[in-house]
């Protein structure tokens, strides 16, 4: 798997913690990799499948080809995807709808891995509000996603932040199970230092383009794993990839999920 995740993870607060993680994870090098995604917009969907390498090569992952991949619903909808090059599969005519189960099959290189997901209902997000406070010297700015979490308990949210279009992006993951039924309190911490030159100081102008996943529980664990594994790194835990919901021993995810963003402006 790749060595670097960069993850926010906090507990249901007005503020939130960033970390960036260097995970020395288990060395599974030349294990399929499987990144598979549904959501509620209409277009082409991806499965991206590649092999992970060894920690001391580069982060460049060798494409697998000549896949056979199916994502198929619990209503019969089903289709075979096309390989588009780069290790990447896509479809062409399937629909992401919210309470369907989503069911994927991959057979490559002489093994099947299958794995599934059901797209949460969608939650509206309705705002980002910015607050700005003093952090030591440095000018701080957070935004809050406006939004009502549902009556019903387990729902989870995955939040990822780009600036300036920038390609690094920040993950950030949320349950219910503190705040049900309310409004979001929960907060995006930005950025306030470059970081020795792996982050962008966010400062007044800047463009923030936030998305907000409705996620399941599965995928929920996946990126709360990668935390808990680089908090347990020193001795206490053996290093290991994050829980895949993807059978036969294959890395990665495969995620159904609703989608909803929005771009927002520091003042």
């Amino acid at each position: 798997m790749k060595k670097a995740f960069f993850i926010i993870l906090s507990a249901i607060a007005l503020t939130s913690c960033e970390k960036e993680i260097d995970l020395d994870l288990a060395d599974q090098s030349g294990n399929i990799v499987i990144e598979g995604n549904i959501t509620d917009k209409n277009g082409s969907y991806t499965v991206k499948i590649t092999k992970s390498v060894g920690f001391a090569q580069p982060n460049q992952y060798p494409a697998v080809t000549g896949a056979q991949v199916i994502l198929s619903d619990n209503t019969g909808q089903t289709e075979t995807l096309e390989y588009a090059g780069g290790g990447e599969y896509k479809t062409s005519t399937f629909l992401g709808v919210p309470g369907r189960t989503y069911t994927l099959k991959v057979v490559a290189e002489g093994k099947q891995y299958t794995a599934q997901s059901t797209m949460p209902k969608a939650v509206e997000l309705e705002g980002l509000v910015q607050d700005t406070f003093m952090f030591g010297s440095k000018k701080t700015y957070t935004l809050l996603p406006v939004f009502t979490d549902p009556a019903e308990l387990g729902n989870r949210y995955l939040f990822s932040f780009s600036i300036n279009n920038l390609p690094k992006k920040y993950i950030s993951v949320l349950s219910d199970n503190l705040n049900n039924g309310l409004p979001n309190q929960w907060t995006l911490g930005l950025p306030n230092d470059d970081n020795k030159g792996r982050d962008h100081e966010v400062v007044v102008g800047d463009v923030i383009d936030v998305e907000m996943q409705s996620i399941d529980t599965n995928i929920f664990t996946y990126y709360s794993a990668l935390l808990k594994i680089s908090e347990g790194y020193g001795g206490s835990v053996t290093p290991a990839n994050p829980p895949s919901n993807i059978s036969n021993g294959a890395l990665g995810y495969f995620s159904a999920h609703t989608v909803r963003s929005m771009v927002t402006q520091i003042q």
